[in-house]
């Protein structure tokens, strides 16, 4: 039985099956992503989905859906379903299905009439290619199938509509076709490894509208261009593969690319199976180097989102070249920064004043997972070079006060991970000053500097003595400086302002392998996270007897950013609440960890089947928002399985 399967009575029910979301992507920035059903309902969705450098750094729909329509004894079955103006959905081919498999590839059957149709669909690593293979399982007559691509060769967060510049223009090659519907993007190759015959018959299908957009207050409704259709017999057991990319294929290669591309996947046939495919997901190889994608649809490249998920999706999943290789890239892009300025024009967000400070967290796991020597020998100089550079000033916006601790300006432009803004792009949240998880990051680095890396270096012995200094003026600061008379952390401190709302942050105090907080303090801070943070998706960034907490994370774009950070769960912080309570309570502590991660496990099969969204609602009954598949959130919990792994209460 699959893991990720759903029978007809779900399929067929919209209210059911539209949530629920499925993505493919090719690890160097393109994807596929669509609904169960194959309706698009966000703009961002579609079949092909790729970047476009000479274009911009975004990312463009160029195919955004293929319709196939069965055809026996001259009578046509559309298999394709899209919601047009006035909550009208045509053609309603999700009636024909019988099933949707998700375990290695896509897989939907249809059943019309005698007809029983198999349809797979797969993207081929590093090409900007997608595969889609039709098994005609059974059929009492002889069977057509048409195909009719929209196109949309538009950006993915812009919409279409219909205009007299797109060219109709087409060129036939092997067992297909080539179009380019504007200047400047690459011609779009449709073929098949069985010769159709193309009929052009150039129509837009005007107003089709995206759910998701709609409830996001953004616009949502669009025309697609539709240059013809393809027509192709298929005969009972013989795979037909339709293929759309961005260069010709020899199209006898088509069978062969399309097995060996299967071979070395991982069936998502369990929780760690389906977290293990979707931290590959996020994987991004390109000219400059190797990175870690923020999450789908929208997301780029995020430098701080990097360094959190980059642990739990390559170690926990025992890629640790994946990890040296993103690492590696990273660490040549903070050099060039630290030397003169110059940012990373993939890596966004480098010049944050907390990135070094995850980045040598980072390191830190890498030598948790192997061991200090080999972290030392890679890293070593990374981890002393970026604490220095804090420590000398160099920093332009994370400077070292008296007290041992950094403190840094987040008035104008959000410098932390609640980086929501007001129009003007001032923070919401002015979190500014001494900030807790940035300090508790400091002192952790310099333990770690120290205790791990450089403490029996005799060469280092300068280097050692100014962390220990620091370091020694920094504990009894932070406890001073954070600390409350109710048990947990201020989320910041400025001068004599100190915030009382009661967030996550401080959980990371409590987490890092060399805490500022003594085992008392860390329970106290535990304590108050879990009673007023804790939910089954995660921690609220807000807890509800604070100030402004705002559970639904819905409304229009303004709406949505003031309730970002304003009590929203997020998955990812799992890890660290999980190393607090093991931490504290110990062994002991392992089932109620486990049992949290039931809530995350239901997740496979909701939003966007086998990942995690970016945030959840903060009440029940906890609903996935936001990016569908958010790297941060996956590893994180890779991160918590890994430890269950560890301590052998779980198998993968």
């Amino acid at each position: 039985m699959s893991y990720l399967k759903f029978d007809k009575n779900l399929m067929i029910n919209l209210e059911q099956s539209l949530p629920k979301e499925m993505l493919r992507t090719n690890q160097s920035g393109a994807y596929h992503c669509t609904t169960i059903v194959g309706c698009n309902t966000r703009k961002q969705h579609g079949l092909l989905v790729i970047p476009v450098p000479e274009l911009d750094d975004n990312n463009h729909v160029l195919l955004s859906s293929l319709d196939e329509t069965v055809i026996q004894h001259g009578a046509p079955f559309n298999l394709g379903l899209h919601r047009y103006k006035g909550d009208t959905f045509s053609p309603n081919g999700h009636k024909y299905i019988r099933e949707y498999d998700c375990e290695r590839v896509p897989t939907t059957t249809y059943r019309v009439g005698g007809v029983i149709l198999k349809k797979e669909k797969i993207f081929i690593t590093h090409e900007n290619r997608i595969l889609i293979r039709y098994t005609l399982v059974d059929a009492h007559s002889a069977t057509t199938l048409q195909f009719r691509p929209f196109l949309a060769f538009r950006n993915a967060n812009d919409l279409c509509v219909e205009n007299a510049v797109a060219s109709r223009d087409y060129q036939e090659v092997s067992n297909g076709i080539a179009t380019c519907m504007y200047n400047g993007y690459p011609s779009l190759y449709m073929q098949l490894n069985h010769k159709p015959r193309f009929v052009f018959d150039p129509h837009w299908y005007k107003n089709i509208e995206y759910i998701k957009d709609q409830e996001r207050g953004i616009p949502y409704s669009e025309d697609l261009y539709v240059p013809g259709y393809f027509e192709v017999e298929i005969k009972k057991g013989e795979p037909l593969i339709f293929s759309a990319g961005v260069e010709e294929v020899n199209t006898r290669t088509l069978t062969k690319m399309y097995e060996d591309e299967i071979k070395p996947r991982t069936p998502r046939t369990s929780f760690y199976n389906c977290m293990k495919n979707s931290a590959k997901q996020f994987y991004i190889t390109n000219k400059e180097g190797h990175y870690l994608l923020a999450g789908y649809p929208w997301f780029k490249i995020r430098a701080r989102d990097e360094f959190i998920a980059l642990p739990g999706c390559t170690l926990s999943v025992h890629h640790r070249q994946d990890f040296e290789l993103i690492m590696d890239t990273a660490q040549r892009a903070l050099y060039d920064w630290m030397r003169d300025g110059t940012l990373d024009k993939h890596l966004d967000g480098l010049e944050l004043p907390d990135i070094p400070l995850w980045a040598i967290w980072a390191v830190q796991r890498y030598a948790h997972d192997l061991n200090a020597e080999a972290a030392r020998e890679r890293y070593g100089k990374l981890v002393k070079d970026l604490i220095n550079f804090i420590a000398d000033g160099r920093h332009p916006n994370l400077k070292l006060d008296t007290n041992g601790l950094v403190t840094t300006d987040g008035t104008k432009r959000p410098v932390s991970w609640m980086n929501s803004t007001h129009a003007d792009g001032t923070p919401l949240i002015p979190r500014t000053g001494y900030l807790v998880e940035f300090n508790a990051l400091w002192y952790n680095a310099l333990r770690f500097a120290v205790e791990e890396l450089f403490g029996e270096i005799e060469e280092e012995k300068d280097f050692v003595e100014r962390c220990n200094k620091i370091a020694a003026k920094c504990k009894p600061a932070f406890i001073e400086t954070f600390m409350t008379d109710y048990g947990y952390l201020y989320d910041y401190v400025n001068g004599s302002y100190t915030d009382l709302s009661v967030r996550p942050n401080m959980i990371i105090a409590a987490a890092t392998d060399y805490s500022p907080l003594d085992r008392r303090q860390r329970k106290r801070v535990l304590d108050i996270t879990t009673r007023e943070l804790l939910t089954p998706k995660g921690l609220r960034t807000l807890s509800p007897n604070s100030y402004g907490y705002i559970p639904w994370y819905l409304g229009t774009p303004e709406e949505r950013q003031t309730a970002y950070y304003a009590g929203s769960a997020r998955p990812w912080l799992m890890d660290f609440y999980s190393k607090a309570y093991i931490r504290v309570f110990g062994l002991n502590s392992i089932s109620f960890i486990e049992r949290m991660m039931i809530g995350f496990e239901d997740e496979m099969k909701e939003g966007c089947i086998g990942s995690l969204s970016e945030l959840y609602d903060g009440n029940p009954p906890f609903i996935g928002r936001g990016a569908v598949s958010f790297a941060p959130n996956v590893g994180g919990i890779l991160r918590v399985l890994r430890t269950f792994k560890n301590l052998h209460i779980i198998d993968e």
